[in-house]
Parts: structure tokens; C-alpha cells; sequence
């Protein structure tokens, strides 16, 4: 499990007062109101800020970070991870994932047969769509719905998977 979670990337500048622009990659924007505190990775380096006047705009949040005064710092910053520590995560529900934890389980059928790996999770506006990549390379797409993933074992870091007809 990673420490760390993304939960936007800063896309630009956002007027001459040092605000950004972040494009959300959690699944409620909303959360931005709660942080106090925030990582900004460059992939160069990575600093803690203090994260404040949240609003939203569209699809984007537009946030001030303590460390960003103007503009012009802020362009050094564009395409910026925004993480946050595990314990500043909200708590899940039952039956809910952060997507980084099950990236490269195992994923079986119902009838024990294997198909492969998750390699990656795609969210849609109905429902995420599991994408997962077969030993001879090729993917097969499976909706995140209960009639299709019956389990994930996080022990045996695992997905069972009932394929409905015509998803091979």
C-alpha cells in the first residue's frame, strides 16, 4: 500500500495571486474543502503546503498554496501531483478501494479459471470499469458492478470475477 494518495494534478496558474488551478482525481472534489495540508510532487522533488481558499470552478478546483505567492511561482508547478497522506484520506465504505491498493491483484473467474492482472481502473460517469491485461497481452474491460466483481481479497490480493456473456 502506498502512504500516499493523488488526489489532483495542477493543471495552471489561475490569475496574479499565486492560485492553481487542480484538476480533481478523487471522486469527490468536495474533500479540498477539508485539507489543511497538502504534497506537491514535481517528480523532482516533493514539498508540504498549506492548502486555502478552495472554490470551484467547473470541472477544477482553484486553491492558494502557502508556498506559491504569485504567478510566476506558480507556472514552475504546472503538472504537479497534489497527494495527501494515507491517515488525511476519508475513510472508505465497505466494499470501497483506493484504486492504488488492488492495481496488480490477481483477477480469476468465478469458475477458477485465471485471466491476469489488473493494470488499471477507468472511471466513467455509470461505473469504473476494471481493464485487465491477459498473459498473451491482450485486456478484457469488466464493469465494477456488483453482478461482476464478487471479491477482492486483500490478503490474497485477488478479484473474483463473473464474466457475463460476451465480454471475451
Amino acid at each position: 500500500m502506498e502512504d500516499r494518495l493523488r488526489v489532483g494534478v495542477i493543471t495552471s496558474p489561475h490569475g496574479i495571486h499565486g492560485e492553481v488551478k487542480i484538476f480533481p482525481t478523487t471522486d469527490d472534489p468536495q474533500r479540498f474543502k477539508l485539507l489543511k495540508k497538502v504534497i506537491v510532487d514535481t517528480k523532482k522533488s516533493q514539498t508540504e503546503m498549506e492548502i486555502s481558499n478552495i472554490k470551484f470552478f467547473k470541472n477544477m478546483v482553484i486553491a492558494t498554496l502557502n508556498k506559491i505567492p504569485d504567478r510566476t511561482e506558480a507556472e514552475k508547478y504546472r503538472s504537479a501531483d497534489i497527494l495527501i497522506d494515507r491517515e488525511d484520506a476519508l475513510p472508505l465504505g465497505e466494499d470501497e478501494y483506493y484504486i492504488c491498493d488492488i492495481i496488480g491483484f490477481g483477477v480469476t473467474t468465478d469458475e477458477g479459471a485465471k485471466l491476469g492482472i489488473l493494470n488499471d481502473v477507468l472511471t466513467t460517469y455509470a461505473n469504473d470499469v476494471y481493464v485487465v491485461k491477459k498473459q498473451d497481452g491482450k485486456e478484457i474491460l469488466i464493469p465494477s458492478t456488483k453482478e461482476c466483481i464478487l471479491s477482492i481479497d486483500m490478503n490474497s490480493k485477488n478479484i473474483v470475477v463473473h464474466l457475463l456473456k460476451g465480454m471475451i
